[in-house]
């Protein structure tokens, strides 16, 4: 990356350098000063916790983690201005950067293109046929990147504690990279009838492939890293369960159904729970589909 900057910048001329990340704000801020371009910084959430999340960083790793927040700190520190896509970061960064431009610019839905009527009842039926959902089951689903940070894991341990309890539960889980692992997972788990992985779904798509669902699921185990996939549940009048984090809280309001961070059998339990009755499920549905609308 470093390199093609380099050769990109020898041959244009630009006003403004978009640094996606904190490598792209770092390598931009310290290889682009000749050029005298102003870096404004992407901000996603914190670097080394989403390493540490990922397994890049080892538990226990005080030196390593150290070095990795100065580098951090450092990469923050460099560009123009900092955006961020929820109020949350840009609390936080304010905390540590008291002296920083940052400006939120707080993600939003295209509520006119993600809304529940895009299927018709026979259509919602047929689609489910296809990736083999009972006609009568209840549909809990996910659509989102399959990283371990997103919580994939969680579901199908969710899936598996409420075997007995949910028979006719089915937990469609749509996204890439890497769904043959997560397979094998569910499989490993005894859950792999109960657990459906679509794989890759394009953009157009996505509103008719969450129209499978009645509820939604967001397990996302990230302190500081957005959840831009809530606002198209919203959208779509879908009551959903997520892990109590500031992000999440953010854009679903009183209106989520939260578990503590981690607490896999807690998840599972307000799932039951909001399947339970259907008359608040769908009064929730309507609110988070109007708080869509009015503020996001």
């Amino acid at each position: 990356l470093a390199i093609r900057l380099v050769r990109v910048l020898a041959r244009n001329r630009f006003d403004v350098i978009h640094a996606h990340l904190h490598e792209g704000a770092l390598i931009a801020s310290l290889l682009a000063w000749p050029w005298r371009v102003p870096v404004f910084m992407d901000y996603q959430g914190s670097m080394t916790d989403e390493m540490a999340q990922h397994g890049f960083l080892k538990p226990g790793h005080a030196l390593a983690t150290r070095l990795w927040r100065v580098i951090e700190s450092l990469a923050e520190r460099l560009p123009a201005a900092i955006f961020t896509s929820t109020q949350n970061a840009a609390d936080g960064l304010r905390a540590r950067l008291p002296m920083a431009r940052i400006i939120p610019l707080i993600d939003g839905v295209g509520v006119s293109f993600v809304r529940p009527d895009k299927l018709t009842r026979t259509e919602r039926a047929a689609l489910r046929e296809r990736y083999g959902v009972p006609r009568d089951a209840d549909v809990a689903a996910f659509l989102g990147l399959l990283a371990r940070h997103q919580g994939i894991d969680h579901i199908i341990e969710a899936a598996a504690l409420l075997r007995d309890r949910r028979p006719n539960l089915r937990w469609v889980v749509m996204g890439y990279p890497g769904e043959n692992g997560w397979r094998k997972k569910a499989r490993a788990r005894g859950v792999d009838d109960l657990v459906i992985f679509t794989g890759r779904v394009p953009y157009d798509r996505m509103p008719e492939m969450l129209g499978m669902g009645d509820i939604a699921l967001a397990p996302k185990l990230s302190l500081t890293e957005g959840s831009g996939k809530l606002l198209n549940y919203m959208a779509m009048s879908m009551p959903t369960v997520a892990y109590d984090t500031p992000a999440q809280r953010e854009l679903l309001g009183d209106l989520g159904t939260y578990a503590p961070v981690g607490d896999i059998a807690a998840f599972a339990d307000r799932v039951d729970t909001l399947l339970n009755d259907r008359t608040a499920w769908r009064a929730i549905g309507s609110g988070l589909r109007g708080r869509a609308e009015a503020y996001f």
